[in-house]
């Protein structure tokens, strides 16, 4: 942006009358609120298929602020979530939704596209999807055919005001605003070229999109004056990564629109908690976003900041080792039968990406050596020794210069004779009962124990640490609750293992104030 246009620009900007000042509050379905939000893009789109219930839910259950859906009208008037005109690739309709009823709408199957587990999910109305984000889950509505007074009745009447933000071209913005007399949020997209003038008095908005690559700092400055908010869309390959990210925030964005919110989240915590009292381990990867023991989910992982990434080593027939949680392979590949009855050949031809959904199609079980020479030095390994000899693990994590940042989950005697092959490995037993405590640090005097979450508590996570031993503990099921976290960070516990690494972030975002430093 040339000085000429940025003088033009504040000359403007301070000439504007009547554009606000005072900003929209908002609803703040995280407290306390983060200093950036994310708008999710057409819900956790990247964990099921878009603009439905699973989609908005899952945004929900990892602290989105926002999810981005899209409108479209029926023939009989009805406002359903769906972004495409036409029905033929995300439903198992043809055809333009327009030529649809309601009622024929919701016969239609809109998951099983995605993934054979999200069969049966059907078309959201507007109403539906109020009842599910009220007082949880901001809306963006991208308006891709609408009728104005409608919808802004629809929001009022919803009492969803506060929880929602329309965008649209001027002319369908400013119905909306009329119908609503001004209680509705309304966002344009704004473009240098727009200026700040007229139209702004005009329309009013609570917020502007701005494109990733049109953004700067003192066009936030500018907005921010009039307490208008500025959402960047930072969509697509060229945009939505790390470096664009950091960029736009440092600009003076409130709301990032993205595929990757997650990532956002993970990324801004972590830069503001350098130092962390306790470490997160995702396990079998970042499971909640890419198939589990997949290179997708622990390169997510990477991304995602994971201090350890779990994961599982079974041994095929010919003694190829590969990575793979259950002894059948039914529920995480196209196969079938045990996996120890298979050779490696065939477990190559497997898909193991399918059945979490379309984007990994076709994706294949790693090999130990594939996962390795993938992820190592960049993550400390919690390696569970489903079924590999002690002799092949120590050779695999001698390979690959990695023993120092290696935990191995297994019973005692199996650690012995992996301590025995290389001492450098840090073993980590089960420990179920506090009483066992004293014998199990006489005969394998452990790096950590893995206790079970039920038996944590400060005095005996003290007692672990006055023997030298670290805690680690498993939270999945029952315990993956923000405050669960909170309480065990409290008590001094070492390694959370999470399949929700997104909800221990938040735990130790809430409490980086009295958390102790690093061990």
């Amino acid at each position: 942006m040339n000085r000429y246009f940025l003088l033009l620009l504040l000359l403007l900007c301070l000439a504007t009358p009547g554009a606000g000042g005072r900003a929209f509050q908002f609803f703040e379905p995280v407290q306390p609120p983060r200093p950036i939000q994310v708008m999710a893009h057409r819900g956790a789109s990247g964990q099921a298929p878009e603009n439905t219930r699973p989609a908005l839910e899952r945004a929900i259950e990892d602290g989105f602020e926002w999810a981005e859906i899209d409108l479209q009208l029926t023939r009989d008037g009805k406002h359903v979530l769906f972004h495409d005109s036409r029905l033929d690739n995300k439903t198992n309709g043809a055809g333009r939704v327009a030529d649809y009823s309601l009622a024929e709408l919701k016969q239609l199957d809109a998951g099983s596209w995605f993934a054979p587990r999200y069969a049966g999910e059907r078309l959201l109305t507007l109403q539906e999807a109020f009842a599910i984000a009220r007082g949880k889950l901001n809306f963006y509505l991208d308006c891709k055919a609408i009728n104005p007074e409608q919808l802004a009745q629809e929001i009022l009447g919803a009492g969803m005001e506060r929880q929602v933000i329309v965008f649209s071209n001027s002319e369908i913005l400013q119905r909306i605003r009329a119908a609503s007399s001004g209680r509705v949020a309304v966002m344009p997209k704004w473009r240098p070229a727009n200026g700040v003038g007229e139209w702004l008095t005009r329309l009013q908005p609570a917020a502007v999109e701005i494109n990733a690559n049109e953004v700067t700092p003192e066009i936030c400055r500018v907005f921010h004056r009039k307490g208008i908010k500025v959402q960047v869309k930072v969509l697509g390959k060229d945009w939505d990564r790390p470096e664009v990210w950091d960029m736009v925030i440092a600009a003076g964005a409130d709301w990032l629109q993205t595929d990757y919110a997650e990532e956002i989240i993970a990324r801004s915590i972590l830069r503001r908690i350098p130092k962390r009292s306790v470490r997160i381990s995702h396990h079998r990867g970042a499971n909640r976003y890419a198939p589990e023991n997949t290179l997708p989910a622990f390169e997510k992982s990477i991304r995602l900041g994971a201090d350890f990434v779990e994961f599982d080593v079974r041994a095929t027939s010919d003694g190829q080792l590969f990575l793979l949680h259950d002894n059948d392979l039914r529920r995480t590949t196209n196969g079938s039968g045990p996996f120890k009855d298979f050779s490696a050949t065939v477990v190559r031809g497997l898909d193991a990406g399918s059945w979490f959904g379309k984007p990994f199609a076709g994706e294949r079980l790693p090999t130990l050596d594939e996962f390795l020479s993938a992820v190592a030095g960049k993550t400390d390994l919690y390696f569970d020794a489903k079924d590999i000899s002690p002799e092949n693990l120590a050779a695999a994590v001698e390979k690959y210069g990695v023993a120092e940042r290696t935990v191995v989950y297994a019973g005692v005697k199996y650690l012995q004779m992996l301590r025995a092959l290389n001492p450098r490995i840090r073993a980590l037993p089960p420990l179920d009962d506090p009483a066992e405590l004293e014998t199990l640090a006489a005969e394998l005097k452990p790096y950590a124990v893995d206790a079970r979450w039920e038996i944590l508590s400060p005095k005996f996570i003290a007692r672990c640490h006055a023997k030298g031993i670290l805690v680690f503990s498993d939270s999945m099921r029952n315990h993956e609750k923000i405050e669960d976290f909170q309480n065990a960070i409290r008590w001094g516990i070492d390694v959370i293992q999470t399949d929700h690494p997104l909800r221990a972030l938040r735990a130790l975002e809430t409490l980086k104030n009295n958390v102790k430093r690093s061990r």
